[in-house]
């Protein structure tokens, strides 16, 4: 089942590195969503969990060398999810997948209000500073 329909509109922020991460998350959800076997299921789990790290991680080093404004918020609410994969994810490990087929069915709500919100005022900011930004050619 799809769960997080990727939406260029809404979903593409511009900043390469985000966007790609970002692609990349949504299919991870969708794949868990799609996962009728409980091993596949705990599988694809630790994956989202891995993934989310490296995917925070990075946003992180981005605000830090960009200065950006909102680093602690936004940082924070990083933690806060960061904790919660972490509980859900010692659940799923012991074979609670309903728990964990229960949170991942809100990630894309939480998805679309974070990219709305907190990461699309971390890619303008980017932007700004000219910072993950690919560089276009010249077609003229």
């Amino acid at each position: 089942m799809t769960l997080l329909v990727w939406q260029e509109d809404r979903h593409r922020l511009g900043v390469d590195a985000m966007d790609e991460t970002h692609l990349a998350f949504a299919d991870l959800v969708n794949r868990l969503g799609e996962a009728t076997d409980p091993a596949a299921f705990q599988a694809l789990f630790a994956e989202l969990s891995a993934h989310t790290e490296a995917h925070f991680a990075e946003e992180d080093r981005l605000m830090a060398e960009s200065g950006f404004p909102a680093l602690v918020e936004h940082r924070g609410e990083h933690r806060r999810v960061l904790g919660q994969i972490a509980q859900i994810g010692e659940r799923v490990a012991r074979g609670r997948i309903a728990m964990g087929r229960a949170w991942v069915a809100e990630l894309p709500s939480w998805f679309d209000l974070h990219a709305a919100s907190m990461d699309s005022a971390l890619a303008a900011h980017l932007k700004k500073a000219s910072i993950g930004i690919a560089e276009k050619a010249d077609v003229s």
